[in-house]
C-alpha cells in the first residue's frame, strides 16, 4: 500500500474545515491532520504552500482546442493582417494539405463580425480554407471552399444558418451557425484517429498544467469519441473525460443507437482508463454576438429579428424526454432569453412524462435569463454552468453584444449572484478554446467582473459579482456534483480521489486581480503527480 503524508500545508478541504497535513494512501484521502503517520510513508514537506482540491472544467471542447494547435493557429491575434499572415506561413509549411482548417480568429476585429472571402484569397487561393471564429457558431472561408461547396447556388433560406452576402447577392465567405457551416464541413475530408490522440493528449497537458483534473468535453460528434477510446484502451489518458453527444434536430432519432453503442463501449472499459460517457449536449440557440441567439424580443440592430432557434421547441421537448428516459444527462446550450425558456420548458416535460430519478441537467450560459425563469432553474433542479471569463465588458461585449441587446437588456446578463442565492447549483467551465482553458484566470473575474486595467471601476453589472469562495467551489465541488462525482473528488476529505493542486499562496487572501496571474506548481491525480511547474521559470 502506497502512503504519501503531505506536511508543512495549509489545506482547503472545499469546506470549513482546515488542515496542515494530509494522509494519502492508494490515491485516495485517509486523513487530515492525522496523529500516527505509516512508517513506510513518502513525505513531502509543502513548505506553508497552499493545497486545494484540483479544478474541474464543466463545459469544454478539449480536441478542437487540439486541433487548433495543430494549426493554423490564429487565435488571439490582434488584427486581420497578422491572422492572414500566420494562416500564409502554415500554408506555406504544409503544401500536402489538401484542406487547410484551424481557428479560432477574433469575431470582433470587424465591426460586423463579417469577414471575406478574398481576403483569404490573397494569401491562400489554391485550396479550400476554413477558419472557425473564437465562438464556433461561425466560420471564414477562402473563395474556393465556397466553390467546391457549391454555395454561390444556394437560393433559398436555411432554417438554421446564415449565408453573409454581398450587395450584389453573392456569398461574402463568412457562414454563421450549423446548416450553413455543414454546407462547406461535409467536404472536409476525415482526420487521421491517432492525429486527434494527439491532439487529446496535448489538451490534456495544458489541462494538467493549470490544475485541471476532470473535464466535460460538451461537443462529441461521430468520428470524435473514438480517438478518445482509443486513448483509453492505450493508457493515454491522463485525466478524466466525461464525452456527450450531440443531438442533431434533423438525425437525433437515428443517432440514438449510436450514442448507446459508444456508451456501451466506454462503460465496459476499465474504470481507470479515465473515460466515461453519459450526457447528450443540445443547442438550443446561437449566440448573440452573431445575432443567432434566440431572444424573446427583437434584437435592436434588427428590427423585428428575435433569432435562430436551433430546435423547434416541440422536437426539443420530444427529443430531451427521450435522452433523459435512456438514463442520460441533458446538457444544453442556451444563451437568448427565449432559448433558455424554451430548455427549461423542454426539462420539465421530460420530468413530468419520465420517472423521477437522480438526473442533474445541465442549462450552460445562461447569458440572459428572463427574470420570471431564474425560479424554474431551482424549482426544476437544474444546474447552472457559467464561463466566468466572460463576465466582462470586454470588445465582444462592446463591439457585437451590447449594441444587438441594448443598455438594459445588456446589464442583465451573467446573473450568477441571483442564480447562487436561489440556491441553484453552479458549476464553472471555459469553453476553451473559445476562451482560455485557466481556471486561476476565470474565478477572479467572476469575483470582479473588470477588465486586466480594473474596468468599470466597480465591475460590470457589479450586483451580480460572487465570492472568491464561491467561484473556487463552482470550479471544484460544483463540476464534481455536475460529473454525478460529489462523494469522489472536489473537496480534500477522508475517503476522497486525492486530486489537488499546490499553490504558492491562498488565493482568498489576494486581491483578485492578482489570482489570474498565479501559476499552479503541482497538480495530482488520484494521488499521482501528473504536473510539476519548473521552478526556474
Amino acid at each position: 500500500m502506497e502512503s504519501i503524508y503531505f506536511k508543512n500545508a495549509h489545506i482547503w478541504s472545499g469546506q470549513e474545515q482546515q488542515a496542515h497535513s494530509m494522509l494519502v494512501e492508494n490515491g485516495r484521502i485517509v486523513s487530515l491532520d492525522p496523529e500516527k503517520i505509516p512508517s513506510a510513508a513518502k513525505i513531502i514537506d509543502l513548505d506553508g504552500k497552499f493545497l486545494m482540491p484540483s479544478f474541474a472544467d464543466g463545459h469544454a471542447h478539449p480536441l478542437f482546442a487540439g486541433r487548433e494547435w495543430q494549426g493554423p493557429l490564429v487565435t488571439e491575434l490582434p488584427s486581420i493582417e497578422e491572422t492572414l499572415s500566420n494562416l500564409k506561413a502554415y500554408a506555406d509549411a504544409h503544401p500536402e494539405d489538401s484542406w487547410i482548417v484551424g481557428g479560432a480568429y477574433d469575431a470582433a476585429l470587424t465591426p460586423s463580425g463579417n469577414f471575406d472571402a478574398h481576403w483569404i484569397d490573397a494569401v491562400v487561393s489554391d485550396r479550400p480554407v476554413l477558419l472557425h471564429a473564437m465562438d464556433h457558431h461561425t466560420v471564414w472561408v477562402n473563395s474556393k471552399a465556397l466553390e467546391i461547396s457549391k454555395i454561390a447556388d444556394i437560393d433559398y433560406e436555411l432554417k438554421v444558418g446564415t449565408i453573409e452576402r454581398r450587395p450584389d447577392g453573392t456569398p461574402l465567405g463568412t457562414l454563421r451557425e450549423w446548416d450553413a457551416i455543414a454546407l462547406v464541413t461535409k467536404h472536409i475530408p476525415p482526420r487521421k484517429i491517432e492525429d486527434d490522440i494527439q491532439a487529446i493528449e496535448y489538451a490534456s497537458e495544458r489541462y494538467a498544467k493549470c490544475g485541471v483534473t476532470w473535464v466535460q468535453d460538451a461537443w462529441v460528434d461521430p468520428g470524435m469519441a473514438e480517438p478518445y477510446i482509443e486513448a483509453a484502451k492505450t493508457n493515454r489518458l491522463k485525466i478524466g473525460f466525461n464525452l456527450a453527444f450531440r443531438a442533431d434536430p434533423t438525425t437525433w432519432r437515428e443517432d440514438i443507437a449510436y450514442f448507446l453503442d459508444q456508451r456501451k463501449i466506454i462503460e465496459n472499459l476499465p474504470v481507470t482508463q479515465n473515460l466515461t460517457a453519459f450526457t447528450i449536449k443540445f443547442f438550443a440557440d446561437g449566440v448573440i454576438e452573431g445575432g443567432t441567439a434566440d431572444m424573446l424580443e427583437e434584437y435592436c440592430d434588427h428590427p423585428g429579428y428575435l433569432g435562430m432557434p436551433v430546435w423547434e421547441l416541440e422536437n426539443l421537448k420530444s427529443a430531451v424526454a427521450e435522452f433523459d428516459k435512456l438514463g442520460f444527462q441533458v446538457f444544453i446550450h442556451a444563451i437568448g432569453d427565449r432559448g433558455i425558456r424554451n430548455s427549461l420548458d423542454a426539462v420539465e416535460f421530460a420530468q413530468k412524462i419520465n420517472a423521477p430519478r437522480p438526473r442533474r441537467h445541465v442549462i450552460t450560459h445562461l447569458q440572459l435569463v428572463n427574470l420570471n425563469d431564474l425560479p424554474r432553474l431551482k424549482s426544476l433542479n437544474v444546474i447552472a454552468n457559467f464561463e466566468p471569463l466572460w463576465t466582462k465588458l470586454d470588445p465582444m461585449q462592446e463591439v457585437l453584444s451590447v449594441p444587438r441587446l441594448g443598455e438594459e437588456r445588456a446589464g442583465m446578463q451573467y446573473q450568477m449572484r441571483s442564480i447562487l442565492d436561489l440556491g441553484v447549483p453552479l458549476s464553472f467551465g471555459s469553453d476553451w478554446p473559445v476562451t482560455s482553458e485557466i481556471p486561476l484566470e476565470g474565478l477572479a473575474v467572476a469575483v470582479h467582473r473588470q477588465m486586466p486595467d480594473k474596468t468599470p471601476t466597480e465591475g460590470w453589472v457589479p450586483e451580480e459579482r460572487i465570492t472568491i469562495s464561491e467561484a473556487l467551489r463552482a470550479y471544484t465541488s460544483g463540476v464534481a456534483y455536475q460529473a454525478f462525482e460529489d462523494d469522489n473528488f472536489g473537496k480534500l476529505l477522508p475517503g476522497y480521489s486525492a486530486d489537488m493542486i499546490v499553490l504558492d499562496q491562498d488565493p482568498r487572501e489576494m486581491d483578485p486581480h492578482e489570482v489570474g496571474r498565479m501559476q499552479v506548481i503541482s497538480t495530482y491525480r488520484k494521488g499521482l503527480k501528473i504536473y510539476e511547474k519548473d521552478p526556474t521559470n
